[in-house]
């Protein structure tokens, strides 16, 4: 299977792997945090390790993009390791193991969270709507946000789990929409320290500085962990931008590589990137990468625990193998969901309906991008991060 799809792939496959929170208690975390977000800090060694048994260079972000490009040739096929989010976890428990392994690894950083003690919509929803549950509470839905039933209704009636109901509900609405239901919700809930989870703090500047003072590289995540695609261009550009800059700034590095959050890119997001000095844009796409493909629709699996755990509950050296060799998508037993969206603008109104709109009104005007309608993604059974991050966003393995 490995054979085949490196001849799918153009000679050589370029495998990149996304995760998000390293920790060392496993068990312990699931209790309170999303599941397709962890992994432990022992199966993550197991990954590298399974990686290069299977055959795979551990490299950076940049050789990749190069392989692709024809511009450099592998002699072996690449693995790239990416963390999305900057959180601690990351510093704290997967930073020591690939320093100590001489492991290459980038993570892209939504800039606003970064140094604070803020915590992430999607773990800060999560956290509310477990107390939900453990209170037997029954919202008010007269004070809510209107599109809080559509997230809350599922989780409710036992139709979805929370992790899965915020996967979808994420991708469909703007941070606004986001900020506005946790804000109800708190004040329902009558506020309190417990409503705000302890767990999913992020790095702060130093310890980044830290990282790549050691080598390890750093791109771009917005400033607000932002579903792009949901958002205006001035909106999209800011994000980008600003995130860039900042790391730039901070850190003392050219930052030439960004991941979308959730996973969904458009036309006029790769146009903002590719006209500001980026060189890749990485998804949640779990798809084989192919020499001369696009860099910035980079395909990546996004891995957690659960996809290292056999029949019986442990460590899997052959599923993790298999994982690797995707075996699963050479088989058709995974059905990725794609990233591209078309790019929806206040108002509901997709970009390419205005576009032609504008179109017709100014023929005199050059040709615009024109953004495609995306396919009607098939269920997922790999986790995104809820994302991003779950990815493309996360859903929970059984």
């Amino acid at each position: 299977m490995a054979a085949y799809r490196r001849s799918q792939s153009g000679g050589r496959r370029i495998l990149i792997v996304s995760y998000h929170r390293v920790v060392s208690d496993f068990t312990g975390e699931l209790q309170r945090s999303i599941p397709g977000l962890l992994i432990s800090q022992e199966t993550f060694r197991r990954h590298l390790e399974e990686a290069h048994a299977a055959g795979f260079e551990l490299t950076s972000i940049g050789d990749a993009v190069d392989v692709m490009a024809g511009r450099r040739v592998a002699k072996k096929d690449l693995c790239v390791i990416t963390f999305d989010d900057g959180y601690r976890d990351v510093y704290r428990y997967a930073y020591p193991v690939l320093k100590q392994m001489g492991v290459p690894a980038i993570t892209y950083l939504p800039t606003a969270f970064i140094g604070t003690e803020k915590r992430f919509n999607h773990d800060r929803l999560f956290h509310l709507l477990r107390r939900i549950q453990e209170r037997r509470y029954r919202p008010v839905y007269d004070t809510l946000p209107a599109p809080s039933l559509e997230l809350l209704g599922p989780i409710l009636s036992g139709q979805k789990t929370v992790s899965a109901a915020l996967d979808d509900f994420i991708g469909d609405h703007p941070a606004r929409t986001l900020t506005d239901i946790i804000d109800a919700l708190e004040k329902q809930l009558g506020g309190g320290e417990d409503l705000v989870p302890e767990q999913g703090d992020v790095m702060n500047w130093e310890e980044v500085r830290r990282m790549a003072r050691d080598g390890f590289e750093f791109g771009a995540h917005t400033l607000g962990h932002t579903v792009l695609t949901l958002e205006p261009t001035e909106v999209v550009e800011r994000e980008i931008l600003e995130s860039k800059h900042t790391i730039e700034r901070e850190v003392g590095i050219t930052v030439r590589d960004f991941a979308y959050c959730n996973g969904w890119y458009s036309d006029e997001i790769i146009r903002v990137l590719s006209s500001n000095g980026f060189r890749s844009g990485v998804t949640t796409e779990d798809f084989p990468n192919r020499i001369g493909g696009d860099p910035f629709t980079l395909k990546r699996k996004v891995l957690w625990e659960n996809f290292s755990l056999g029949m019986t509950g442990d460590y899997s050296s052959s599923l993790t193998a298999c994982q690797f060799d995707d075996c699963f998508g050479v088989l058709g037993m995974n059905h990725p969901v794609p990233g591209k969206r078309p790019h929806i603008t206040r108002g509901g109104t997709a970009v390419n309906e205005l576009v032609v709109s504008e179109a017709v009104a100014s023929p005199a005007e050059p040709n615009p991008v024109i953004v495609p309608s995306a396919e009607v993604p098939a269920p997922a059974v790999a986790a995104n991060v809820l994302s991003d991050e779950a990815v493309s966003t996360v859903k929970e393995v059984p």
